[in-house]
């Protein structure tokens, strides 16, 4: 009985002693985050944020507009005729001023998010140029929301002014959801993850899952202040579904042998904005789009806790061995 009695209290010190050993390592984690956040908030970057929508609400003329046309000769056509000016005057180009005036008159809380955004960069990678960046107010464009090209960052608003706007009537909802101004940083973020990542093929539907777990865990490091449904563009009933199910995922893409095919159907089904993901199953309606997006993103955060590589150096490290090594088995 004794024994008995002794082997219990042993079981209880010892699992007593785990869970200090795990609530110790939380809190040097934590503060180690703390420390890396307080060196990157005193990174100096040098940014201005050109209000070329405000400009050109406000230009009315063709001698106004040619003066525009100096300072901004790469958004402006080569030749300013009568036409062009009409569609600037016409009642929809204002209201599109208005819209967008109207929600972004003030920029102050997007400029702060962009700083954070720029000094995390410039942290991880000294080398990186921070761009011009310009806010427009143009025609609505869901596939098109910013423009990075070269050192030119264009963010057009009109495509972020919340997803029941009436400009959006006619947009599919698992698109216009994610047109809103929380969305802005997050799309930022996705564009620069872009340059980063590098594979040396994207064959398999692993690739491409890994592919975007890539694009998600530089979000994970570059702007670490949103949540997690924010980096994926997932409501927060979305992202607690796809928690709460990823081990039910994980086996049914084991079970289906669909890791190493090269069936594009599967994109399509998985990584590609959708209402919903395909299964085929009864479930189907529940579940949120690109939930191959999604299990890449836990492989791919696996990985860089077991190997602790850092950023850069990750979103240039293969598919093949980000999986073999982030040894990524979901809890049931």
């Amino acid at each position: 009985m004794q024994t008995k009695i002794t082997e219990i209290f042993l079981r209880m010190k010892i699992k007593h002693i785990h869970l200090l050993f795990v609530v110790a390592l939380l809190f040097f984690s934590c503060e180690d985050e703390s420390k890396v956040e307080n060196e990157i908030s005193k990174v100096e970057v040098d940014f201005t944020i050109e209000r070329f929508d405000k400009i050109l609400a406000s230009t009315t003329d063709k001698d106004e507009l040619e003066s525009v046309k100096e300072v901004f000769p790469f958004l402006l056509p080569k030749e300013i005729d009568s036409v062009w000016l009409e569609q600037l005057n016409s009642d929809l180009q204002k209201q599109i001023f208005t819209e967008a005036d109207k929600n972004y008159g003030d920029f102050e809380s997007h400029a702060q998010g962009l700083k954070h955004f720029f000094q995390h960069l410039k942290y991880y990678d000294n080398a990186v140029e921070i761009p011009m960046v310009i806010t427009a107010a143009d025609y609505v464009d869901y596939r098109t929301k910013l423009i990075f090209e070269g050192n030119l960052l264009i963010i057009n608003l009109v495509n972020y002014l919340g997803e029941n706007h009436e400009f959006y009537q006619n947009i599919p909802l698992y698109f216009a959801e994610n047109m809103t101004p929380s969305q802005i940083i997050p799309d930022i973020a996705n564009k620069y993850a872009m340059r980063y990542a590098y594979q040396n093929q994207r064959k398999t539907f692993l690739d491409e899952m890994i592919y975007h777990g890539k694009l998600l865990y530089f979000k994970d490091i570059m702007i670490p202040e949103f949540s997690d449904a924010e980096k994926i563009g997932y409501s927060e009933e979305d992202i607690k579904w796809a928690t709460e199910n990823e081990a039910q995922i994980w086996s049914y893409f084991v079970e289906k042998e669909t890791l190493f095919s090269t069936d594009p159907k599967l994109l399509g089904r998985f990584t590609v904005p959708a209402p919903f993901s395909k299964f085929y199953l009864d479930i189907d309606n529940e579940s949120p789009g690109r939930l191959g997006q999604y299990i890449g993103w836990q492989i791919v955060r696996a990985y860089a806790k077991r190997t602790e590589k850092d950023v850069i150096s990750l979103m240039r490290t293969d598919s093949d061995e980000i999986f073999k090594d982030s040894k990524y088995k979901p809890k049931r």
